[in-house]
C-alpha cells in the first residue's frame, strides 16, 4: 500500500480544534475573528506517494500557511521553496501561492515542527514538544524517506529530538549533511541543514538563492 494511503489510514493529525497548547488555541481564535475565511487551524503535511525527501520547516506563517491551508503557501519562503523543489524535480506545476493551484510534489513531504501559527512566529519549547508526537508518528509512516531537509536550528533540532537523537552529536549548519548510521529504524537516513528561507534572512544575505539552491544539489545525490 502507498505511503499516501497509509497515512490517511493509521495518521490521526492534529483536529482543527486542538487544544495542546493554550497561547495558540488563543491567537487561533483572534485569527478567526479576525480573518474569518482564513484556514486559522493546524496545518496539515503537504505530501505525495512514497516520500524520499520530508522538508520541516518551523511552523505555519500567520499569512501564508496559516491562511491557506498548505505549507509554505501564500509568503514569501514558499515562493523560494517550492520554486526550488520544482528546479530540482521534487514538484511539478506552477506554484501560485494558494492551496489549489495544483501544483504537486513528487516524491516529497513538507511538514513543519509545530502546526499552529504562533504568535511573532516565534512558539515555545513546549509548544514544539506537545506538537512533536504528530511528526514522530508521520515520519514512522514513511519506510522510503531517505533525506530530511531542516529549515532553521529549531526544525533541526525537532528532528533530532523526534528521532531519539543527542543535539550534541549533530550540531545545526547551513549546508551540513548528518548521516544516521548507528542503527535502529533511521539508520541510512541523512539530516540536511539549511537556513530558513525567511523573507528576513534572503533580505539580510544570510541566505541567498544560490546557497539554498548548493542544498538541495547535495540532497540530489542522497536521495538516489
Amino acid at each position: 500500500m502507498k505511503a499516501v494511503a497509509v497515512a490517511a489510514q493509521l495518521f490521526t493529525p492534529p483536529g482543527r480544534e486542538c487544544s495542546l497548547c493554550p497561547r495558540l488555541v488563543a491567537f487561533r481564535a483572534a485569527n478567526r475573528a479576525s480573518w474569518p475565511d482564513w484556514h486559522n487551524a493546524p496545518v496539515p503535511s503537504f505530501l505525495s506517494e512514497d516520500p524520499r525527501l520530508l522538508v520541516v520547516g518551523l511552523a505555519p506563517g500567520l499569512r501564508g500557511a496559516n491562511s491557506s491551508g498548505r505549507p509554505f503557501t501564500g509568503d514569501y519562503a514558499g515562493d523560494l521553496l517550492y520554486a526550488t523543489l520544482i528546479k530540482y524535480g521534487f514538484a511539478q506545476g506552477s506554484y501560485g501561492a494558494r492551496a489549489d493551484d495544483g501544483l504537486t510534489l513528487v516524491r516529497t513531504a513538507i511538514t513543519n515542527a509545530v502546526r499552529c501559527v504562533p504568535p511573532e512566529n516565534k512558539p515555545t519549547p513546549a509548544e514544539a514538544a506537545a506538537c512533536r508526537p504528530f511528526l514522530v508518528a508521520e515520519m514512522a509512516l514513511f519506510p522510503s524517506l531517505r533525506v530530511v531537509l531542516c529549515l532553521g536550528r529549531i526544525s533541526h533540532e525537532a528532528v533530532l529530538r523526534t528521532l531519539g537523537r543527542k543535539l550534541s552529536e549533530f550540531p545545526f549548519g547551513h549546508g551540513a549533511v548528518h548521516h544516521l548510521d548507528s542503527g535502529g529504524r533511521d539508520s541510512g537516513l541523512a539530516i540536511v541543514d539549511s537556513y530558513h528561507c525567511s523573507r528576513y534572512n534572503t533580505n539580510t544575505g544570510r541566505l541567498t538563492t544560490e546557497m539554498f539552491e548548493a542544498v538541495f544539489e547535495k540532497i540530489q545525490g542522497l536521495v538516489i
